[in-house]
């Protein structure tokens, strides 16, 4: 096997938790080349990997035509395919295009039909974080490695960044730089900008410089929280790319957010994450947790299913701001 393929075209979260199956790869199968298939919004995150060679395009690849599609997925020449998040056409591309070993999992009826090997594997009832559920996929090819949560984020191998943080004044050294980040743009239950607006007003001003990010829709969406809070934050919403979001955020000392892919980017880059969830499988901190040296998550002590047809969540907007402030001042 001397080029590997991992398939996983879904958020930037669910890829930074893919990555360490590269670096077990690279580290159980030396000399071995990886190519990752992504959706083009994440190529920074995937391109950021000391152990992915390869950064493939799938939303080039879905716009043409179906012969040149196959002809595409041939060109690579890979040996073997990981679909860690599984998608028909290209579980169909795979098959027709002939990768020789096409790993799926069984729980979707098309899989029995273009992949050839198959792991039984039930993310929904597992108790597994996504990350070690990621590694069992490897099991057919002869890598059977049970990792820990504490021992995943050795595996990332994200790369040193750019400058960092190009577009402020660095703080003094004696105060410290968080990113506040409210929204999700759907992807999670949030905490809600007044919990966010007194968490705010718990941190001394003289200790923390205070950054809100954010797309730019997401500012509009915040704008009359983004005004009241002028005196005590800098308002970067809209202001950055991927790749400029990333090297923001290692410039930076932590990071406040719900269940996104930024906080698994800080987490990743082993800044201070502090995450926000909601007690309900399975978006439970248990399978989808932020895994890294300084990574936490608050989550109430009790079982809800009210919000589980709604993004309200009273059990998230629970969490007490004098909490998260707490958290903050033990890591950062």
């Amino acid at each position: 096997m001397k080029r590997i393929l991992l398939s996983r075209t879904d958020s930037i979260g669910d890829v930074v938790l893919t990555l360490p199956m590269a670096g077990v790869l690279k580290q159980c199968l030396p000399g071995t080349e990886i190519f990752f298939l992504g959706s083009s919004y994440t190529k920074p995150v995937v391109e950021a990997c000391r152990h992915v060679d390869r950064f493939v395009d799938w939303d080039s690849i879905k716009t043409l035509p179906w012969r040149k599609r196959v002809d595409a997925f041939r060109a690579l020449r890979t040996d073997v395919i990981l679909h860690v998040f599984m998608v028909m056409d290209i579980a169909m591309l795979a098959d027709s295009a002939g990768i020789p070993v096409r790993i799926g999992t069984t729980h979707r009826l098309f899989t029995w039909f273009f992949c050839n090997t198959l792991v039984w594997l039930s993310r929904k009832s597992s108790d597994l974080h996504e990350a070690q559920l990621n590694l069992r996929l490897l099991k057919p090819l002869g890598i059977d490695l049970s990792l820990s949560r504490e021992e995943i984020p050795s595996f990332y191998g994200l790369k040193d960044g750019g400058p960092g943080i190009k577009e402020t004044t660095p703080p003094p050294v004696s105060r410290s730089r968080l990113i506040l980040h409210p929204k999700s743009r759907g992807s999670a239950r949030e905490w809600g900008l007044e919990n966010f607006s007194r968490l705010i007003g718990s941190l001394p001003a003289d200790r923390y410089d205070l950054y809100v990010t954010g797309t730019s829709a997401e500012g509009a969406l915040m704008k009359d929280f983004l005004e009241s809070q002028k005196d005590r934050i800098t308002d970067m919403t809209g202001k950055l790319n991927l790749s400029e979001f990333m090297n923001f955020i290692r410039g930076c000392d932590g990071l406040v957010a719900a269940s996104t892919g930024p906080l698994h980017l800080a987490a990743a880059f082993g800044k201070a994450a502090i995450g926000l969830y909601a007690p309900m499988r399975p978006i439970h901190p248990a399978r989808w947790g932020p895994l890294g040296e300084k990574a936490t998550y608050i989550v109430l002590d009790k079982t809800c299913n009210d919000c589980r047809k709604t993004l309200d969540c009273h059990c998230m907007k629970e969490i007490r701001p004098e909490e998260v402030a707490e958290q903050i001042r033990r890591l950062v």
